[in-house]
């Protein structure tokens, strides 16, 4: 069985709790009451998206009730070995499978089908766009499909200040200008690299400053 992906941020396995939704509410709410729906689902949308956070929110809760989950990546080596008493069958990057691997996903398909078992797949395509096998491309678009839209600026700044405080930390407007301006912008990469800073202030005994924040960077080789 394949390891399911921590929350880069959080420090926690994700949930729908600390999803923040922006313009991606919809999707939220038809995950969380998603039950055994006789077709797959698909989310797509670019890097930062929140992807991997829902996904890996939904195998929570379905390993919460009790089930248990498979999850597979475009890069996992092969054979994708199935388990009939899996509940939730995952498959992340469907526009990176290669040809073996789009065989392997078919197959996952076909024996989620046969066994009554949930799909949930993602990409940052959507399904009609994918350069895949047209009888697969038409599985990963056989269900409901939700585009996801990443966080904007005020709203990864919100929940940036909101993690914060939930930390114990003051974050400079100075500090908040140089995360904003200075790396990815994407929500996962801001928790994860607040998460970090918060680590190093606690090492370094220091208040979080942008001093301290470029020496962490200098010491972990970051661009």
């Amino acid at each position: 069985m394949k390891q399911l992906p921590l929350d880069m941020g959080l420090g926690a396995e994700p949930s729908f709790e600390t999803f923040v939704p922006g313009h991606n509410a919809m999707a939220v709410a038809a995950l969380r009451h998603w039950s055994a729906p006789s077709a797959p689902l698909y989310l797509h949308g670019p890097e930062g998206s929140g992807k991997t956070h829902l996904l890996s929110a939904l195998a929570a809760q379905v390993r919460s009730q009790g089930g248990r989950c498979g999850w597979f990546k475009a890069q996992d080596p092969l054979p994708w070995a199935f388990d009939e008493g899996w509940t939730l069958i995952v498959i992340e990057g469907a526009e990176q499978l290669d040809a073996a691997r789009q065989h392997a996903a078919f197959t996952l398909f076909v024996e989620a089908a046969t066994h009554g078992i949930q799909m949930a797949c993602s990409g940052s395509l959507p399904p009609v766009d994918l350069p895949v096998r047209e009888d697969l491309r038409s599985r990963f678009g056989w269900g409901p499909v939700y585009a996801l839209q990443p966080l904007d600026e005020a709203a990864t700044r919100s929940a940036l200040r909101r993690e914060a405080d939930r930390r114990g930390l003051w974050l400079s407007d100075e500090v908040m200008e140089h995360l904003m301006t200075r790396f990815s912008r994407d929500l996962s990469s801001q928790m994860a690299l607040l998460q970090r800073l918060d680590h190093f202030s606690l090492a370094e005994k220091r208040a979080v400053t942008v001093p301290l924040l470029k020496k962490m960077v200098a010491e972990e080789g970051m661009c």
